[in-house]
């Protein structure tokens, strides 16, 4: 490798200088590429000496833009099976966040500043700190792509992000993220029993069914009478339904689980199954169409429900009937002020559950311990159990402990 100067005059006369650095790459190919300054070069070619020796370094000539290699994470996506709406997630981060920013950079060139500013510029253009968080990790999981295909050297968002996992960044991200707090994500019991008393018809058996099962809406959604067994008040969760109506198995492999429900739910369930719409398996002709008892909570014609009808039709609705709302701050036409529903999803329902599973009998509870409570939820490790939902577990050293522990003690 050689870092040479290059003089030549312009067709006008003027001088000019660069700075030229001459190496083989890890494939045997001669490289050239000129810098402006000799500072530049001289970095440049020692970090490139670095990557040739461990065979890692790619020209820009042999690297492609962050554009060309969100088609081939796309298609990676596609190739491994994802869930369509994992991959309409992908489209939209590069097609509104990523391409209208960083579309036309080589690979080669991104860098840990390149990255910094892409971030700046996201939340300059509005992008909600959420988002912008989620945009990253998409650049970060395409640039893995990208350096497994041989496009990309370095990965500037893995780079940045471990410079940042210390001390007052890594408490600041928790404070950031908060703890879930009962009245406000999670639905309190005396809201949980006003909701229970007011919801009525075919929303009744499901929203039971998720306060006291912690199912999550895909899998209420896509739940069989065959997964249900009411004599052993059992729900075998074995499958779940998309944001497109497409049946799949459940999120992970601790999703596949069998859930207790108490009698409340059983009873729910079984009145339901009398007037649950069946869906057509055959037959064009009314007089000939065969069906069969098959989605637990389906539409009208007994296929699968959407979620947003739920949602809309069902919850919502449900919780204004009860009185479990909040004030918009407007006011309507008789100038009364205008309420909504306290809680937006169906995942305030499951962190109700959690909370129930939690709390210790005297409080209302079930007093299961942290596995148990893990595995009916279904998470994929006691981790993100105890990251959730760890600052509900009743303490040993609470009042009621305290004072037990003192008697024993004194006496």
């Amino acid at each position: 490798m050689s870092i040479r100067k290059r003089t030549w005059t312009t067709a006008k006369g003027i001088e000019k200088t660069a700075w030229v650095v001459d190496y083989i790459d890890a494939k045997g190919v001669r490289r050239l590429k000129t810098f402006p300054k000799k500072k530049d070069a001289d970095q440049f070619g020692a970090t490139a000496k670095v990557e040739v020796r461990e065979g890692v370094h790619v020209a820009d000539s042999d690297s492609v833009t962050v554009a060309a290699a969100s088609a081939f994470w796309i298609a990676t996506g596609e190739d491994e099976g994802l869930e369509r709406s994992s991959i309409d997630q992908r489209k939209r981060h590069v097609e509104l966040h990523i391409k209208p920013f960083l579309g036309s950079t080589l690979l080669s060139q991104l860098t840990v500043p390149g990255v910094r500013e892409f971030q700046d510029k996201l939340r300059k253009n509005g992008r909600s700190q959420v988002m912008t968080r989620k945009v990253l990790g998409s650049l970060g999981s395409l640039l893995s792509d990208a350096q497994e295909r041989g496009l990309a050297t370095r990965n500037p968002v893995k780079d940045m992000r471990s410079r940042r996992r210390r001390g007052k960044e890594r408490q600041a991200d928790k404070r950031q993220k908060g703890k879930l707090k009962v009245g406000v994500d999670i639905p309190t019991r005396e809201e949980i029993k006003a909701i229970v008393a007011a919801v009525h018809g075919r929303w009744r058996p499901l929203l039971i069914t998720a306060i006291f099962s912690g199912m999550r809406s895909s899998e209420l959604r896509g739940l069989r009478w065959s997964d249900v067994d009411l004599d052993k008040a059992e729900i075998a969760v074995r499958q779940r339904a998309d944001d497109y109506g497409e049946i799949g198995p459940p999120k992970s492999e601790a999703g596949e689980r069998t859930i207790p429900v108490p009698p409340i739910v059983a009873n729910a369930l079984r009145e339901w199954k009398l007037a649950c719409p069946r869906r057509r398996i055959s037959g064009a002709e009314e007089e000939e169409a065969i069906t069969e008892l098959h989605y637990v909570f389906p539409t009208g014609s007994g296929n699968i429900e959407s979620r947003s009808n739920i949602i809309k039709r069902g919850f919502l609705p449900s919780q204004i009937a009860a009185g479990v709302t909040v004030q918009t701050g407007e006011k309507d036409k008789e100038g009364q002020p205008v309420v909504a529903a306290k809680y937006g999803g169906l995942h305030a329902l499951r962190h109700f559950y959690a909370s129930w599973s939690i709390n210790r009998a005297q409080d209302g509870g079930l007093g299961l311990p942290a596995k148990v409570v893990q595995e009916r939820l279904g998470h994929s490790s006691i981790t993100m159990t105890m990251d959730t939902y760890g600052h509900l577990f009743p303490r040993g050293d609470d009042a009621d402990e305290m004072a037990a522990a003192e008697r024993s003690l004194l006496g």
